[in-house]
């Protein structure tokens, strides 16, 4: 295959896969695996075709038109599927024209609401949607799981098992099953742009293309249900967070406090986007979580150099936040923003309670660390740092906070610029 077509072919791939996989879906009757089969083959019979005949016009409508044909033709082999296929026989001659190729993929929101069933478990929710919305391999869908590539297999299997098997339908809900669903929908969402925001391994900081996945599919939940104040809340914060990308790491890859951090790289028209929905959010539902979060992000945003961040109503709302959300997670953020706001002692004590539920979590001793840094207590900050060292999944963290126990220890070694 050539490199221009091979080149281009990636590209379709990466920001067309979801909304074709997700038509594909809704041709095959719901059947994950025989959708993911048929674009395997479409992708396939594009390396050959595409070189000799030429690129065509549209090609991710190409690709979705190719795959469709085959998974028809898949389903009229298949014996046991002769009765779906005659149903469903018509979807051979849709068009990949306007009709197919909209700008709101309606078809990805029926994917995304059928990931996130209330008949799934919360795991199986988000690994389903990895896979399928954001294209992850099994493997990198294992590692944020922590479990090995054979368990998450198993998983994604029974996964897709029960969806097949409960007859759950391949639809947006209807309104009086909305609020049920719309809330698994949203944390999926979030969790997903989390793992994007920071990466729970590997070498990057960021991974954008999971990032980019989850502000997508947002905007479009925004787009269909504007009277959703969470959704828009929730499309508010990935926005104001994801403004902060490019100096969040070094030119080594090494990990940038928010306080430390270049503004000039901030995304102004993203930042100016989300404070305008955070606006909005605010006065259609004044306390959900989400537009609490985005009304956080926006304190950051609004600070032009970072000792012009306002951590008093930074702390304030986290303890509404709270209020709303009493994870101990919530609770750690909470104690940071008030060691910000007063100081340091202040943010040790609220840490104690937190102690036997977050001991197994690596950002809860890295704060620690710093406070008793910040105290002048080296003995027990070189203790913290070694515990969050030895929690951390992610490279650039571990590295960053190695830095910071060389520190601790009088050891640290200025790195060349």
């Amino acid at each position: 295959m050539s490199t221009s077509a091979h080149e281009l072919l990636h590209v379709v791939l990466k920001a067309e896969r979801a909304r074709i996989l997700s038509s594909l879906i809704r041709t095959c009757g719901g059947d994950f695996d025989l959708a993911e089969e048929a674009l395997h083959d479409a992708v396939v019979a594009a390396m050959m075709q595409w070189p000799r005949a030429g690129i065509p016009n549209t090609p991710g409508a190409w690709l979705l038109q190719t795959a469709r044909h085959k998974a028809i033709d898949s389903m009229r082999r298949d014996q046991r599927a002769r009765a779906k296929s005659s149903e469903l026989g018509h979807t051979a001659d849709l068009p990949g024209g306007k009709e197919e190729w909209t700008p709101i993929p309606y078809d990805m929101l029926r994917l995304i609401f059928t990931c996130c069933h209330p008949a799934l478990n919360q795991e199986a929710q988000l690994a389903l949607t990895l896979r399928t919305v954001a294209g992850l391999p099994t493997i990198e869908i294992a590692r944020a799981f922590l479990v090995s590539e054979q368990t998450m297999a198993q998983r994604l299997v029974r996964a897709k098992r029960k969806i097949r098997e409960a007859g759950i339908p391949y639809r947006v809900p209807a309104r009086s099953e909305m609020p049920e669903r719309l809330d698994a929908v949203l944390l999926v969402l979030y969790l997903l742009f989390n793992e994007g925001y920071s990466a729970s391994s590997g070498e990057q900081v960021v991974r954008q293309e999971l990032c980019a996945h989850a502000i997508h599919i947002a905007r479009v939940l925004s787009e269909l249900m504007p009277e959703e104040a969470e959704a828009r809340g929730l499309l508010s914060l990935m926005l104001l967070q994801d403004s902060r990308r490019h100096a969040r790491s070094d030119a080594r890859g090494d990990l940038v406090l928010l306080r430390d951090q270049d503004r000039t790289l901030w995304n102004r028209a993203q930042i100016e986007e989300g404070l305008r929905l955070c606006n909005e959010t605010g006065q259609l539902s004044p306390g959900g979580a989400y537009r609490i979060q985005a009304a956080i992000a926006a304190e950051h945003a609004r600070a032009v150099e970072a000792k012009d961040t306002n951590w008093n109503q930074i702390a304030r709302l986290y303890d509404e936040l709270l209020q709303t959300r009493p994870t101990p997670v919530v609770a750690l953020n909470h104690a940071v923003a008030v060691s910000m706001a007063y100081g340091a002692e202040e943010g040790l004590r609220l840490l104690g309670p937190l102690a036997d539920d977050l001991d197994g979590y690596g950002p809860f001793h890295a704060a620690r660390a710093d406070f008793f840094r910040t105290l002048g207590r080296g003995p027990e900050a070189e203790d913290a740092y070694q515990r969050a060292i030895e929690l951390a999944t992610n490279d650039p963290e571990r590295r960053f906070l190695e830095g910071r126990l060389r520190e601790v220890r009088g050891t640290a070694i200025p790195r060349a610029r």
